[in-house]
């Protein structure tokens, strides 16, 4: 009867305790760790079951041995003055981005297209992705791999550090050409909307930055941006498109790399800068750009007068892409005028 009476107030025979509050506390920590590591679980088979993306079948590749990390890139053709491509920014973007571009402009020029520091192929630079890292490893990359003064072609935010590098390093770039550039106190707005102030809240979390990651990388989050964002034509996103950027954004490092983009690590504003510039700009925009819409041409026209500009209908945030013949001519026609 002892026995009995003490199983039945809740002690074993051994003589531990289980109550109901503690089972309810135990069960509680049971799903709050399956909370937790689901997603981790389930962002670690995603990455693993990604492929890693297939070896460009263009241009030769080489190796940078930056002093801030590798930064491996494609170089084509031959001639002066070289030109340095840099990709814009974005869920599986790299150097792939300017082929149609590259191996046109490489009929007449030397042409080099790095991936950027922690995107693609490339190391991410030693210290973080920041963007006085960034300009540095690029301003060695444009010092010690490009022979001579360059002609420096940059995308979106990109455009930002081609500005810097050349306010730091005139000597090195011949001319600049920005496509859809992002880099005014007016894109900065962006950043501080409600949407993108909540989704930068989210990425300072390690775990829900995975599951997050995991969202906007996903076929489907890659099929909108692409079709509704990034492309005017929606029928240019074909399947070998999006897997290659399915299977680029899913790098371990490439992730990191975007996250920062997201959180606004990578912001770098020019504006102010932009009156001393002491080399001449071609500005180009895709017609029906969203990131950096067409009207923004008039803000960077205010600080500098003397640009030229070239707008290209049936496409938005790739006009390099989109339109590469086009935009390849109007390129060339600027270089001409600056060689002339």
């Amino acid at each position: 009867m002892t026995i009995q009476r003490t199983y039945r107030s809740g002690r074993t025979s051994s003589g531990s305790t289980c109550s109901p509050s503690k089972t309810r506390v135990a069960a509680g920590l049971l799903l709050a760790g399956a909370a937790v590591g689901l997603p981790v679980l389930v962002s670690e088979v995603i990455r693993r079951r990604a492929e890693a993306p297939q070896a460009p079948r263009w241009g030769r590749a080489h190796r940078f041995p930056g002093a801030l990390g590798e930064i491996v890139f494609q170089e084509l053709g031959t001639g002066t003055p070289p030109f340095l491509l840099l990709h814009s920014f974005g869920p599986g973007y790299d150097a792939s981005q300017w082929r149609a571009s590259a191996e046109r402009l490489a009929e007449n020029h030397s042409v080099f297209v790095p991936d950027l520091p922690g995107w693609g192929r490339s190391e991410t630079p030693a210290g973080g992705h920041l963007p006085e890292l960034y300009v540095r490893a690029l301003a060695g990359f444009l010092d010690r791999a490009i022979d001579g003064p360059a002609m420096i072609v940059a995308a979106g935010l990109s455009a930002a550090y081609a500005v810097r590098i050349a306010l730091e390093h005139p000597e090195r770039v011949l001319g600049l050409v920005l496509v859809n550039p992002i880099g005014l106190r007016a894109d900065s707005a962006a950043l501080g909307s409600s949407g993108a102030a909540f989704l930068r809240r989210l990425l300072q979390v390690p775990v829900v930055r995975s599951t997050t990651l995991d969202l906007l990388t996903s076929r489907a989050s890659l099929d909108h941006h692409l079709r509704r964002e990034a492309y005017a034509a929606p029928e240019r996103v074909d399947a070998a498109l999006l897997d290659h950027h399915y299977r680029a954004s899913h790098k371990a490092h490439a992730r990191t790399a975007l996250s920062a983009l997201l959180r606004g690590d990578l912001w770098l504003e020019v504006e102010e800068g932009l009156d001393q510039l002491e080399v001449p700009v071609l500005l180009t925009w895709g017609r029906t750009a969203k990131a950096a819409p067409v009207a923004n041409a008039d803000l960077w026209l205010r600080r500098l007068p003397d640009a030229q500009v070239e707008v290209f209908p049936g496409s938005a945030d790739l006009p390099h892409v989109e339109s590469s013949s086009a935009f390849c001519k109007a390129v060339e026609a600027f270089t001409g005028r600056l060689r002339g």
